[in-house]
């Protein structure tokens, strides 16, 4: 890949990241709940989704998605209905000023949080609509393909692991005075719970 084409895909990457989603708002709650340093297992559970969405478009079977409309479908609906599933769930959770629970929580296991991550970003068959769009204004036929593949997923990985990390979940951490008690946890529960419905129906009306 040529160096100006990498930068340009260095600032698309960015630009992409940047823009608020489910993978943002997931990073978000999930760095209030777990703190900021657990919060990267999460991170990584989006990125895996990532590369097999871009192993997908790269295969070609990302064509075969956004050209059926029932498993395009099957993949939209069960996403949005993952998402809604989270909102709900977090809008109803009773704040809990317990030490020892408030302490299990921050002590979710990893897996659970990269599962979590994982579910977020696969269960969202727009990603790989996009890629299929996104992808070929870096890619060219005329030259070794997998390498080129490589250097695009890892670029786009990183970015979107700095973002999240650096920016998103660090972000979080500004709502930690919300969390010291009942109203604040409240708020906030609310709040992610309904961005996550939001974002849920958002997925599955829009086409």
């Amino acid at each position: 890949m040529q160096f100006s084409l990498w930068l340009a895909l260095i600032g698309a990457g960015a630009l992409i990241s940047f823009t608020p989603g489910a993978g943002a708002i997931f990073t978000m709650s999930t760095s209030l709940n777990n703190g900021f340093r657990r919060t990267l297992w999460g991170i990584m559970g989006l990125q895996t989704a990532l590369i097999v969405q871009i192993i997908i478009v790269a295969l070609g079977v990302g064509v075969l998605v956004a050209s059926s409309p029932v498993i395009f479908n099957t993949i939209r609906y069960a996403g949005a209905a993952y998402l809604v599933y989270l909102g709900i769930r977090q809008f109803l959770h009773r704040p809990d000023l317990d030490k020892e629970k408030i302490d299990a929580r921050r002590n979710e296991p990893a897996l659970s949080m990269y599962q979590r991550g994982i579910w977020v970003n696969l269960l969202n068959p727009k990603a790989i609509v996009f890629f299929l769009a996104f992808t070929p204004q870096f890619i060219r036929p005329d030259e070794p393909l997998l390498s080129q593949y490589l250097v695009f997923g890892a670029t786009v990985v990183v970015i979107d692991i700095m973002v999240m990390w650096f920016f998103f979940a660090l972000a979080a951490r500004s709502f930690q005075r919300f969390t010291h008690n009942e109203h604040g946890q409240k708020i906030l529960n609310r709040a992610f719970g309904s961005l996550f419905v939001l974002v849920g129906v958002l997925l599955a009306v829009i086409h």
